[in-house]
């Protein structure tokens, strides 16, 4: 029997509460803001050798190496040239062995705070196996729009947790 990620079904789905909202590709998409740490400028990326070709690499914020994801690049979104409103927004999400570990994505622009009630959010709709929804914990009702709340959790645990193995950076689960 295949081993099955638990993604599917252990967690009831995005909660009520403050998400802060950013595009991608034109689209709007939202996490929760008590996962948000800063927003940052772009700044310099280093590349490491033989990541997917989401993880850009890593920064040093203030003596803090942290991983960086393109999450365009991660949800095959068309990427367009970088612009002054591209922006890090550097989360806390769960470290693979227990705690939190600091994780950077690369978005088009911040749009705001917004607060969503439960009559608000919607769970994800079924796309039939066409898509892959298991990082979409959620959809939000915005005024005549809808935005698309994500799991950064679910996000690094696919492959995140492979990458920081990989740099060689601590992480709480034995290899």
């Amino acid at each position: 029997m295949p081993p099955t990620p638990p993604q599917h079904h252990s967690h009831p789905g995005a909660l009520p509460g403050k998400y802060l909202t950013f595009t991608l590709s034109g689209e709007s998409y939202g996490i929760p803001v008590l996962k948000v740490r800063e927003i940052i400028r772009l700044c310099p990326i280093t590349p490491v050798a033989n990541m997917p070709e989401h993880v850009k690499g890593v920064i040093n914020l203030r003596g803090k190496v942290i991983p960086l994801v393109d999450l365009r690049s991660k949800f095959c979104l068309p990427i367009s040239a970088d612009t002054e409103r591209n922006c890090i927004v550097v989360t806390q999400i769960a470290a693979a062995g227990g705690g939190t570990r600091l994780y950077g994505v690369i978005v088009d622009g911040v749009e705001e705070v917004t607060n969503f009630t439960a009559a608000d959010i919607e769970p994800t709709p079924d796309f039939g196996g066409a898509v892959d929804s298991m990082f979409i914990t959620g959809m939000a009702k915005a005024g005549s729009g809808v935005k698309t709340l994500i799991d950064l959790d679910k996000i690094s645990a696919v492959d995140g947790t492979i990458a920081i193995q990989t740099l060689g950076l601590p992480s709480p689960q034995a290899s």
